[in-house]
């Protein structure tokens, strides 16, 4: 079996990919990485080119970006059951809110927290339309529940759920019934626990 390498950084994204991985449930070896010249040295830009965390390396290759690490992941370990299969019809909303996450949701809790409003007019020329509307289209497809693809667990569980939990966790996200108990349910997983735990020890570890 190729060895799984996780490169990662406590304060990052990199614990959504932290979580997939403890959902796998396969060996990996995680590689801590400092921000600041070890992110970005030579070495470590052989791997991503970008200087940043997560980074995945599988044998002989590498995923980055941690939407793409979640879904590469349930698609190397199929028998884990974190993705519908191909042609079955809940791969489509496994697909839609991976990629909106990713995406509209990503770039409206960014615009959101740093401030920077769309202008009057222009909803149509940024992909997330509007913050409203964002959230709107988020609880539309959590309402049903209990996750993304209904009653399946699934890696694009671990993304929304972990970009909704750091939203309502630094208050880019507004406060929502539906979205409040659907990060309560996800994060009360046994892996997202571990993942949490391994991340607050490496912190503590970490400090002088």
């Amino acid at each position: 079996m190729s060895e799984l390498v996780f490169f990662t950084n406590p304060q990052s994204r990199g614990r959504i990919a932290h979580w997939m991985l403890e959902e796998v449930g396969e060996p990996y070896t995680t590689q801590w990485l400092q921000y600041g010249p070890e992110m970005k040295s030579a070495s470590y830009r052989a791997i991503n080119p970008m200087g940043k965390v997560p980074a995945l390396r599988h044998g002989n290759v590498v995923v980055t970006e941690a939407a793409a690490i979640c879904a590469y992941l349930a698609d190397a370990f199929a028998d884990k059951g974190l993705a519908p299969p191909p042609g079955h019809p809940a791969r489509a909303a496994y697909y839609r809110w991976m990629f909106f996450a990713a995406g509209p949701l990503e770039s409206a809790v960014v615009a959101k927290s740093m401030g920077w409003e769309v202008p009057a007019g222009r909803n149509a020329m940024v992909g997330f339309g509007s913050y409203a509307d964002t959230m709107n289209a988020l609880e539309t497809a959590l309402q049903p529940g209990p996750y993304v693809c209904g009653d399946q667990f699934t890696a694009a569980d671990v993304y929304v759920g972990s970009s909704l939990g750091w939203g309502l966790q630094f208050g880019t996200i507004e406060k929502r019934p539906v979205f409040e108990a659907y990060v309560n349910r996800i994060n009360a997983r046994p892996a997202a626990q571990r993942a949490n735990q391994l991340n607050e020890a490496q912190l503590q570890a970490a400090k002088p």
